[in-house]
Order: structure tokens, then sequence, then C-alpha cells
């Protein structure tokens, strides 16, 4: 593999787009499937009989990913990124295997907390990889059919209670663990660091150079600011959609969650697949002729989004909350496609990591507040109206961007300040 790397870097940068395709699959399905297998586990758990134990046990995910997402970018930034993926691949689905021995619910909610550790680990050593890799012409692209394997796990991982009707949850927690710790062995081997990376490592070991003066750098650049705000407002929406829009679509259609669910979770997730596809085209030929190429097409992506959120909102009929739904997930898509390729023009190749584990924090914790939020809108009767409220924060994001965000470079390289 090393002689593909030396004389053939273009064809070998999608072989790393394939390697961790399958990696963001499993990433997404281990810490997917536990919401669908609560009723077979909690009939060996009985603590899971209670909704509120059970909500702990997700949210402990989400916190300790939080937490540890800043963190993790820098580790990314700091050691070689193919051991970082490789380990945190290999104990995140170690952990899926012992969730397979576990007899009460403080294992599983020390497991479930060990594995928000090892998965934050993934997602900034995996994309500031992969955008060293691929350069204007296949950046947006490259991130976007990356994310189709996010999408895709998360798709796999809502059929855990059917797996746990096969194989019981005992062998469906071992056999995706089996598979996952195998498939990291897999990775020592193909998986390879860009070498400047490597170079930047070791210079700055030998130079000793502060752990946290990336992370000071970041906090002094105002246009990582104003990233950091553009990706946690549409996140909003879409943590938002991920966890009430199944219910949304019940109350508002006047249909069982049987089938609200199923509409709501496929109508998103083929439309969102789509939009890092079409989104990813679009910007990489479209920031060759402009700079500011990545950001009208996310721009184009957060407008659709949000005549969608008052569909979804406001709608009656099954075709408007329907034809919200997918126009929601093709802008989402555009901008799950471009938020690394953008964050490339502004950050250097040495911060790319640790910048999007700070994103990636804001994100979760943003998440979890607007869960909380649409919560109480749901006991009041009021969760289709702040749906819809929702596309107010979008809007003012778009003029945000277009009128701050002012890249001077496609691609902001490693050896220059931030």
């Amino acid at each position: 593999m090393k002689s593909i790397i030396n004389q053939n870097t273009r064809t070998y940068a999608w072989v790393v787009v394939a390697l961790l395709w399958i990696v963001g699959m499993l990433n997404y399905m281990d810490r997917q499937m536990l919401s669908t297998m609560r009723e077979s586990i909690m009939v060996d758990i009985t603590q899971l009989e209670s909704a509120a134990n059970f909500g702990r046990l997700m949210a402990v995910f989400l916190w300790v990913y939080g937490i540890m997402s800043p963190f993790s970018g820098i580790v990314g930034d700091r050691m070689s990124r193919k051991w970082v993926i490789v380990i945190a691949l290999f104990v995140w689905s170690f952990v899926t295997f012992m969730m397979g021995y576990a007899t009460t619910f403080g294992q599983l909610y020390a497991l479930r907390g060990i594995m928000g550790v090892s998965e934050a680990l993934y997602m900034p050593a995996a994309l500031s990889l992969i955008a060293d890799y691929h350069r204007e012409r296949t950046r947006s692209l490259a991130i976007g059919i990356n994310m189709t394997g996010i999408y895709f796990g998360q798709a796999i991982g809502g059929f855990g209670a059917s797996l746990a009707m096969m194989w019981g949850w005992h062998g469906t927690f071992h056999t995706l663990g089996i598979i996952g710790m195998i498939y990291s062995a897999i990775l020592i081997f193909m998986l390879h660091d860009f070498p400047k990376h490597i170079v930047a490592v070791e210079t700055e070991e030998k130079k000793n150079v502060p752990v946290f003066k990336g992370l000071a750098m970041l906090m002094a650049n105002v246009s990582f600011w104003i990233i950091l705000f553009y990706f946690c407002v549409p996140s909003v929406p879409g943590w938002a959609a991920k966890n009430w829009l199944p219910s949304l679509f019940s109350s508002s259609l006047g249909i069982g969650m049987e089938t609200a669910g199923p509409i709501a979770t496929i109508s998103i997730a083929v439309s969102s697949f789509a939009g890092v596809l079409i989104g990813g085209f679009i910007s990489d030929r479209w920031v060759i002729r402009n700079v500011k190429g990545r950001i009208y097409t996310v721009s184009i992506g957060l407008l659709m989004m949000v005549p969608a959120l008052l569909c979804i909102g406001y709608g009656t009929s099954l075709a408007a909350v329907v034809l919200g739904a997918v126009l929601f997930g093709l802008g989402f898509g555009f901008f799950d496609a471009n938020n690394m390729p953008i964050l490339c023009q502004f950050v250097s190749s040495r911060n790319r990591a640790t910048a999007y584990g700070m994103m990636n924090m804001c994100s979760v914790f943003a998440g979890a507040a607007v869960t909380d939020l649409l919560g109480k809108s749901m006991d009041t009767g009021n969760l289709g109206r702040d749906f819809a409220l929702l596309s107010v924060l979008v809007a003012f994001t778009v003029i945000l961007i277009l009128v701050c965000l002012r890249p001077k470079t496609v691609d902001k390289k490693f050896h220059t300040a931030l």
C-alpha cells in the first residue's frame, strides 16, 4: 500500500474514503441500535422498564461525546490519525461486544459512557484525514460520500430490534462487536496517514509545542467563531428532526407511530443521501471558479431548509409534510457535505481536527437543549409551531455567512498561521 501512496496519491485518496465509509457506518450503527432494543434488553435488565432510566442511558452517551469532542480533536491533530481511528474503532467495538455480557443497568450505563469517549475520537480525525487527501476538486464530494456511510449506519441501527429477535440482544452485541474489532485489525494494514501530517506531528514533538496552542489559535480566529455558529444553527433543526419528527408526523397527520416513524426517517435519510452527493458535486466545481463557491452551495442548502421547516411545522396533509421532509433532507445534505471543506478555507490542516471537535461539542449540546425544549412543546401542543420557528434561525445564518465569511483561499495551507 505504501507504493500506492507514493506513486498514485489520487487513487489512494479514494481508498481512504472507502475504508472510512465502513468505519462511519459501524460508528453510527453501534450507537443507534440500542435505541430500538429496549424491549428485548429489559426482559433481563428490569431497570430499563423505567423510561427515565432508558433516557439516562441514551443521554450519557451524548453528554460524554459532547464533552470529549474538543479533546478528541486535539488528539487528532497531535497524533497519528490512522492510530486514533484504529484504536477508537477497536475500543467502541469491544464495548459493544461487552454490552452483550451486561447484567445490570449500571454496567450498561458505564459501557455506554465509554462508547461516548471512543466514538468522539473518530469523526474529527476521519474528516481531517479525508480533507488532507482530497483537494478543492474532490473534497466536498469525498466528505459527502463518507457521510452516506453514516446515514447507512443509522438506518441499519434502526433494525436493532429485528436483529435482537433473530440473534437475541446478547448475540447482536457480540456479533457487531466482533465485526468492528476484526475491521480495526484490517485498517492497521490498509489505512495510512497523510505524510505531511506525520512530519508536522514529529516536528511539534521535537519543539515541545504546547498541547493547547492550536485551541488558543482557534479562539483568536474570528472566522472560526462564525463557522462555529453556522455549524450549530442548522444542527439544531437536524437534531429536532432526528428526535421529534416521527412524533410530529403522528400528531399532525393523525396516524400511528408505526406509520409515522418510517415515513419520517426514510424521507429524511434518502433525501439527505442525495443531498450530500449533489451538494458535494456542485461545491467542488463552483469553488474552482469562485473561492466562495462552497459558501454559496451551503447557502442554497440552508435556503431549502427554510420552506421545509414551515411545511413540516404547519403541514396537515401527507403530501405537505413529506415534501417538507424531503426538502429538509436535501438541504441538510448540502450542509453536511461542505462543513469540513469550508473549515479548510479558514483553518490550517494542523488544527482542523481540533476545530471540528469544538464544532461537534457545540452541536451535540445544542441538540440536547432543543430536544428538551421540543419535548415541552409537544406537551403543550406547540411542536409544529416551534419547528416552523426554527426556520428564522436558519434564514439568519444564511445572511451571516454570506456577509461575514470571506475566504481568501480554497485551502488554508498547513504551514501558515490560522
